[in-house]
C-alpha cells in the first residue's frame, strides 16, 4: 500500500471531525466526546460514518490530552517562576515557605501539604509550615531522626511515596507519628528531601486523605519546589550572618567615635543641666538634654515600669546600673523612689557617660520635689472631680469637660476605672492611715502624669485612667498594681472595669464601672492574688461564679457568639461540628464517623471555625472555655424550647 493510502486510512472522513472540533473549542469533558458517536448509531448512520466518527473521536481525545498536559505544565512553570521571583526578593522567610507549600498543594491537588526542618541542637525534626491541616497534634509533631516516611527520606536523600501509609512497612512506624497522621486522616503521602549541597535539612510533603497514586511528573514537581525552599532557607541564613557582621562592625565604629568626644560631652551636659534648673525646666527637658549629649535615647520612667532588679540595685548603690542593652539610674528623694532615667540601647557606656546619667537623675529628683507641693493641690482638685463623677453630681456635660480640661484630662476619651487597695497588715490605726495616704499620693501622682483622675474611697483608692490604643484593661491594671506597689513598698491589688466612653454625657457609667472594678478586686483577693491586677474579662467562666450578677449570656456571646451567628446566617452546622470534635478527643477522623460526613467536610468546617474564633481556639485554656460555653448554650437553648 502506498504512503498516500496509509495517510488516507488514518484520517477520518470529511465532516466527521466537526463536532469534535466544537467540543475542543469549548473545553468539554472527556465523556462528552462519546455523544456524536452514540447519536450517529441511534440515527442509524452507515457503518463507514460511525467508524469515521470513532476515528475522529480518538484523534480529538489525543489532542485534548496534549492540550491538558501543556496547560498543566504551563501552570507548573508559572508557579515555579513566581516562587523563584519571591525568593529573589526575599524579605520574610516564613512568607516564602508558606507560598511554596500553598502552591505545591494547589498544583498537586492534595488535601494537605507541609514542610519539616531538622533541628541539629535537639537531634530531631519539627513541623515548620503546614497548609490544609486541621489537627492540632499533627501541626505540633516533633519526630526523631529515622522515624516515619520523613525519616526514610532524610536518611536516603531520595523521594518516597506511599499509597497507604498505615499498610506500608518500608519505614519505621512510631505511636507519636501514627497518632498525628491518624488525627489528620492522611492516607497517601509523598515526601521529597530539602537539600543544601549534600546535606538534608528537611522534607517537603504532599498528602491526601484518600488512597492515591502520585505520578512521576508530580514527584518531580514537588522536588522542584523543595529545591526552591532549600534555597530560600540557605539565602535567609546567609542574610542573617551578613546582618550580624554588619551590626558588629557598626557598633565597633560607634564606640571609637564616642571615645573621642567623651570629655566634651561631660562639659556640655553640666552646662545644659545648670541652664535647665535656672529657667525652670521639666523632667522630660532633662531627658531630652541628656539624650543629645549621650547620642542616645534617654527616657524618664515612672516607678514600676522599669525592670525591678536593675532599679532596686541602682537605688541601693546610688549609681546607674546596666540592664541588658540599657542603663537605669534611680531617681530618689529621702529614700522614696520617684522613678528612673533609662538610657536605651547603649550597652557600652563608659564611666564618664555613666556619671553624666547619674547627675541627670539627681537633677530630676530636685525638679520633682520642687513641683510636688503644686501637684498636691492639683491632686485634691482631681479627686473632687472624680468624686462628683462617682456620685453622679454636676451632670452638665459642658461644665464637666471644662473642669477636666483645666486638669489636662479628656472625658471624651476611652477610660478604665480601677479600684486599688493595700493588702498589707498595719500594726495600728495610725500606720494604716499613713499607708492609705501614701497610696492616695502615689495614685494621684500617677493620675496626674497619665492625664487621669484619682480619689480616696471605701478604704482604698479609685483611679480613672485613659486607655491607650492597642492597650487592654488587664494590662493597665497590672501596670498600675506594680507601679503603686513599688511606690508605697507594699502589695497593692488593683481591679479594673471594662473600658467606658462618653463620661461627660453619661457620668452614671463611672459609678457602674467602679462597681465592676470592685468585683474584680474582690475576685483577686478571694483567689489569693494579692498585689496583682486584673479586669473583669480575665476571669472568664470563673467570673460568673465570683460575680454578684452572673452574666451567662454575655459569657456565651464572648466565647462562641461568632460561630452561633455564622450558623444562623448561613444555615451551617459549625456549632454541632465543634461539639462533636471535642467529644471525639479532637480527632477529625473520629468526628467524621460521629457526624456521618466525609473527613474533608470536617476539615473544612474546622478551618472555618479557626477563622471565626482565632488560631489558638484549640489551646487548652481556650478549649476549656469553649466547651463550657457550648454546654451553657445547649442548656439555654433547651430551656427556650
Amino acid at each position: 500500500m502506498s504512503r498516500d493510502h496509509v495517510q488516507s486510512a488514518e484520517r477520518p472522513a470529511v465532516g466527521a471531525e466537526a463536532p469534535f472540533l466544537e467540543l475542543l473549542a469549548r473545553g468539554a469533558s472527556a465523556d462528552a466526546y462519546e455523544q456524536p458517536v452514540l447519536l450517529a448509531r441511534a440515527e442509524g448512520r452507515s457503518a463507514e460514518r460511525v467508524a469515521a466518527l470513532e476515528q475522529a473521536k480518538q484523534l480529538a481525545l489525543r489532542v485534548r490530552s496534549e492540550m491538558e498536559g501543556r496547560r498543566r505544565r504551563e501552570a507548573e512553570l508559572s508557579a515555579l517562576f513566581e516562587t523563584a521571583h519571591d525568593l529573589a526578593g526575599l524579605r520574610d522567610l516564613d512568607a516564602v515557605l508558606q507560598a511554596i507549600v500553598q502552591r505545591a498543594r494547589s498544583l498537586l491537588g492534595t488535601d494537605v501539604a507541609y514542610l519539616s526542618l531538622n533541628d541539629p541542637a535537639r537531634g530531631d525534626t519539627y513541623m515548620r509550615v503546614t497548609e490544609g491541616s486541621v489537627a492540632a497534634r499533627f501541626q505540633q509533631l516533633r519526630l526523631g531522626m529515622g522515624e516515619g516516611l520523613g525519616g526514610l527520606v532524610a536518611q536516603t536523600a531520595r523521594p518516597y511515596v506511599t499509597d497507604d501509609y498505615f499498610k506500608d512497612d518500608r519505614f519505621q512506624h512510631t505511636q507519636t507519628i501514627d497518632t498525628g497522621v491518624r488525627d489528620e486522616g492522611l492516607v497517601a503521602i509523598l515526601g521529597v528531601p530539602l537539600m543544601i549541597g549534600p546535606h538534608v535539612i528537611g522534607v517537603l510533603f504532599a498528602a491526601d486523605r484518600r488512597a492515591r497514586v502520585f505520578e512521576r511528573e508530580q514527584i518531580a514537581l514537588l522536588g522542584s519546589f523543595a529545591a526552591l525552599a532549600a534555597a530560600a532557607i540557605d539565602t535567609a541564613n546567609l542574610l542573617t550572618e551578613t546582618r550580624s557582621a554588619l551590626d558588629r562592625l557598626g557598633r565597633a565604629n560607634e564606640i571609637v567615635q564616642d571615645r573621642s568626644a567623651v570629655i566634651e560631652r561631660a562639659s556640655d551636659v553640666h552646662d545644659r543641666l545648670a541652664e535647665l534648673v535656672l529657667r525652670g525646666g521639666g523632667v522630660h527637658d532633662v531627658a531630652a538634654a541628656v539624650s543629645e549629649v549621650l547620642d542616645g535615647t534617654v527616657e524618664f520612667a515612672e516607678a514600676g515600669t522599669t525592670p525591678d532588679p536593675a532599679l532596686e540595685a541602682s537605688r541601693a548603690e546610688g549609681h546607674a546600673v546596666r540592664s541588658g542593652d540599657d542603663w537605669v539610674a534611680a531617681v530618689t528623694a529621702g529614700g522614696e523612689l520617684l522613678g528612673a532615667l533609662v538610657l536605651r540601647g547603649q550597652p557600652g557606656l563608659d564611666p564618664v557617660d555613666q556619671r553624666t546619667l547619674e547627675r541627670a537623675a539627681m537633677v530630676t529628683s530636685l525638679l520633682l520635689l520642687a513641683r510636688r507641693s503644686a501637684a498636691e493641690a492639683e491632686q485634691r482638685v482631681r479627686g473632687e472631680l472624680l468624686d462628683d463623677l462617682l456620685d453622679s453630681r454636676d451632670r452638665d456635660p459642658r461644665l464637666l469637660r471644662d473642669r477636666a480640661a483645666r486638669l489636662h484630662a479628656d472625658l471624651d476619651a476611652t477610660h478604665v476605672v480601677l479600684a486599688a487597695r493595700l493588702d498589707g497588715t498595719a500594726a495600728d490605726a495610725d500606720q494604716e492611715a499613713a499607708a492609705r495616704r501614701r497610696l492616695w499620693s502615689a495614685a494621684s501622682h500617677l493620675a496626674g502624669t497619665r492625664r487621669g483622675l484619682a480619689a480616696a474611697r471605701d478604704g482604698g483608692t479609685v483611679l480613672l485612667l485613659p486607655l491607650d490604643p492597642g492597650d487592654t484593661a488587664t494590662d493597665l491594671a497590672r501596670r498600675t498594681a506594680a507601679h503603686l506597689g513599688t511606690a508605697v513598698h507594699d502589695a497593692v491589688t488593683v481591679g479594673a472595669s471594662p473600658p467606658v466612653e462618653n463620661l461627660a454625657a453619661r457620668p452614671d457609667v463611672v459609678a457602674a464601672a467602679y462597681a465592676e472594678a470592685q468585683r474584680s478586686l474582690e475576685a483577686l483577693r478571694l483567689l489569693g492574688r494579692a498585689g496583682d491586677g486584673a479586669a473583669t474579662e480575665d476571669f472568664g467562666f470563673l467570673g460568673l461564679l465570683l460575680a454578684g450578677d452572673r452574666d451567662i449570656s454575655g459569657f456565651v456571646e464572648r466565647t462562641i457568639g461568632q460561630v452561633v451567628a455564622y450558623d444562623e446566617r448561613r444555615g451551617t452546622d459549625l456549632l454541632r461540628t465543634v461539639d462533636a470534635y471535642f467529644a471525639c478527643g479532637m480527632s477529625p477522623a473520629r468526628t467524621k464517623d460521629e457526624l456521618h460526613v466525609h473527613v474533608n467536610t470536617v476539615a473544612q468546617r474546622l478551618e472555618r471555625v479557626g477563622r471565626l474564633l482565632g488560631d489558638d481556639w484549640q489551646s487548652p485554656a481556650r478549649a476549656l472555655e469553649i466547651q463550657l460555653a457550648l454546654r451553657l448554650h445547649r442548656l439555654s437553648s433547651a430551656a427556650q424550647h
